[in-house]
């Protein structure tokens, strides 16, 4: 079976953050890293080159498939800031209604500048998610 790319790295966040081009996302980048901090209480870890992870979490697969994965995490791609989150906690569906502008996959979200939503809103969602994906609550771990 093949191993998990995304591991984590001894890569700076803070210099993958100064490192990002578009002015607005490393701003944003910024925001998110600090919303992450004190919702988490950890310090965050460079999952491969491009994840901003705050802890870890095993998971196991029906096929048998395992690894380790960030237990909250990001991304500030260059299309938008990318948040790993799904939507198997309580209140969800009531919470991204509230967000603002952003799209949605099984475990992503994707919002293209901060400004577009209400980021305490973000906060909760970060927050929901965070406890969820510690539990093992929602069948991916």
């Amino acid at each position: 079976m093949a191993e998990n790319k995304t591991r984590p790295t001894t890569a700076s966040v803070d210099d993958f953050i100064s490192a990002i081009e578009n002015a607005r996302r490393r701003s944003d980048a910024r925001v998110a890293l600090t919303i992450y901090k004190e919702v988490t209480g950890l310090s965050p870890v460079m999952w491969g080159p491009s994840i901003i992870g705050f802890g870890s979490i095993h998971y196991v697969y029906e096929s048998g498939r395992e690894g380790d994965m960030p237990a909250a995490g990001f991304s500030p791609r260059k299309s938008n800031m990318t948040f790993y989150v799904g939507d198997g906690f309580e209140g969800a569906e009531n919470l991204f209604a509230k967000l603002g502008k952003h799209k949605k996959s099984v475990a992503c979200l994707y919002i293209n500048k901060l400004d577009d939503v209400d980021l305490e809103v973000l906060r909760e969602i970060i927050a929901r998610e965070y406890e969820v994906s510690l539990k093992g609550e929602d069948g991916s771990k």
